[in-house]
């Protein structure tokens, strides 16, 4: 069966992570994404110490499955290969500034003249239009200022960044999904998604408590969750575990697991209600339980039972899990210097999924403007 994106053409004009995320979800459901890079190459091919004979190891990680073009579109001989481009594409994705995408004519409004149907995707900081709209934006700054720092760690902490990307593949994610659905309304025209609106976006339930109800949104000990009581990491005899009980029949099924009939009893104890109005002695005699057995132990007796619990594992034990194995999530592109391995694209459709393959080298698909970017 034919890939779902099979046929339409995607412009990418992107660097380091967000756009070339973004251009490469697309790539993988069969999109053909031109690339299009300035003479010294995406700066993601300068990234980090580990390669693969020419490929380095971070952009291949953000750039399989595309086709690579050098231009330069600040010269008048790039523009007009750019417009040629454009004239047989679906659409094009940047994450460059506001100010840059402007003056390389990368919106819809400069485009519409050689495809009207062409969709622009424009993935900033701040968005095309903001006060903000041309500052410095990286995933570091967006979670400073959209209160994600300010959520994350321990309560006693320093603000923390999330231990990945967060920003930057969220707003990939984002950009990808209002491409995709500007071209199946059947008509060009500009996205627009910054990545602070994504990111402020995703605070949905802790933003509404503070909109509707005047809360505080605050750090919980041990990455707890505000309302709902064991909702959290508990330390083992050997690691941790993250704990989740929303229902009243779980909690009865881990409290008779544990024998420990006087949680079934206690009013403090016996509903949700109550286990939030008590978290601190809820959580402090949770805590001295499971101090008493193993990690495996614990998920070995809990979740047969239903109990949602799972030990803290690494990335590399999760690259290595039978899960992972099973939905094919590391692929092996196939290289003559050896296989490059990366993370999977988590959307899975009918089919085979096609061998991918590796990332451009730099201009190596420079025949598609020679050619007068025929389709």
């Amino acid at each position: 069966m034919a890939s779902p994106l099979s046929g339409f053409r995607i412009i990418e004009i992107g660097h380091m992570l967000a756009g070339p995320y973004c251009g490469m979800l697309l790539a993988d459901l069969g999109a053909e994404v031109v690339k299009i890079e300035p003479p010294e190459g995406d700066i993601a091919r300068r990234i980090g110490p580990h390669s693969v004979g020419p490929h380095n190891a971070y952009f291949a990680s953000l750039n399989r499955n595309k086709r690579s073009v050098v231009l330069d579109l600040a010269g008048a001989d790039g523009q007009r290969a750019l417009q040629e481009l454009a004239r047989t594409s679906h659409a094009l994705v940047t994450n460059l500034r506001p100010s840059a995408i402007r003056k390389l004519g990368l919106t819809y409004e400069a485009l519409k003249a050689h495809n009207p149907r062409l969709v622009c995707v424009a993935l900033t900081g701040y968005g095309l239009s903001s006060p903000f709209a041309d500052r410095p934006a990286y995933d570091y700054v967006i979670q400073a200022l959209t209160g994600v720092m300010a959520l994350t760690g321990d309560a006693d902490a320093p603000p923390t960044k999330t231990g990945y990307s967060a920003v930057d593949n969220s707003a990939g994610i984002m950009a990808a999904l209002g491409l995709v659905a500007q071209i199946a309304g059947g008509q060009g025209g500009q996205v627009d998604v910054a990545m602070y609106d994504v990111m402020l976006s995703q605070l949905n339930y802790l933003a509404s408590a503070s909109l509707n109800g005047g809360e505080r949104a605050e750090r919980q000990p041990r990455s707890a969750h505000p309302y709902i009581v064991p909702a959290q990491l508990f330390q083992t005899r050997d690691g941790w575990v993250t704990l989740f009980i929303t229902h009243d029949d779980f909690w009865r099924r881990f409290a008779g697991e544990l024998g420990r009939t006087d949680w079934l009893n206690d009013p403090a104890f016996t509903t949700m209600q109550a286990r939030r109005l008590n978290r601190e002695r809820v959580v402090c005699s949770i805590q001295e339980a499971l101090l008493t057995g193993t990690t495996d132990q614990w998920v070995g007796r809990l979740a047969p039972l239903g109990v949602v619990i799972a030990g803290v594992e690494t990335l590399e034990e999760a690259l290595a899990s039978e899960h992972v194995r099973h939905r094919r999530m590391v692929l092996e592109t196939p290289t003559p210097h050896g296989p490059i391995r990366t993370v999977g694209n988590p959307i899975k459709t009918q089919g085979e999924e096609p061998v991918p393959a590796p990332p451009p080298l730099l201009n190596q698909d420079a025949a598609l403007v020679r050619a007068g970017s025929a389709a």
